[in-house]
């Protein structure tokens, strides 16, 4: 059940299984000392973290490696007005690990843009809150 106010928290297991339901999500990072969110395709890996798949060259890169950033992914039913989102807050590095990068290439996300040479980014899964929204009155759908 719903509280008053529409919204239920999930833990941690129940938003790491709403992530592995969607392709696209949203990084939320700082360029230019503004906020800055761009939407990407990603993928979890076995530790949880959201990996991401862009190129050497992207100005993504350069703005989020080595830095805390928010992951942002969600699932809306407009219709029934319900709902959820879930947001990953961790650091953000380059894969550089020749073996690990094999790995990625070979399990990892693959980018719905042509690239030449693919660059993998991991955020650790540090801090992952998510909720729910329904309507009170109404059996929530997405989930």
């Amino acid at each position: 059940m719903l509280p008053n106010n529409g919204f239920r928290p999930l833990d941690r297991q129940e938003c790491l299984r709403l992530l592995a339901k969607v392709p696209v999500g949203r990084v939320v990072y700082t360029r230019q000392a503004l906020p800055a969110v761009l939407p990407v395709n990603f993928a979890l890996d076995t530790d949880a973290s959201v990996v991401l798949c862009t190129a050497a060259e992207s100005e993504l890169i350069r703005a989020i490696d080595g830095v805390v950033v928010a992951f942002e992914a969600d699932e809306f039913d407009a219709e029934n007005q319900c709902g959820w989102s879930v947001v990953v807050t961790g650091r953000a590095d380059v894969v550089s690990d020749p073996a690990e990068h094999s790995r990625l290439a070979q399990a990892g996300p693959r980018s719905w843009m042509p690239l030449g040479d693919p660059v993998f980014v991991r955020i650790d899964s540090e801090l992952i809150t998510g909720r729910e929204l329904g309507r009170p009155d109404r059996v929530t759908a997405a989930g």
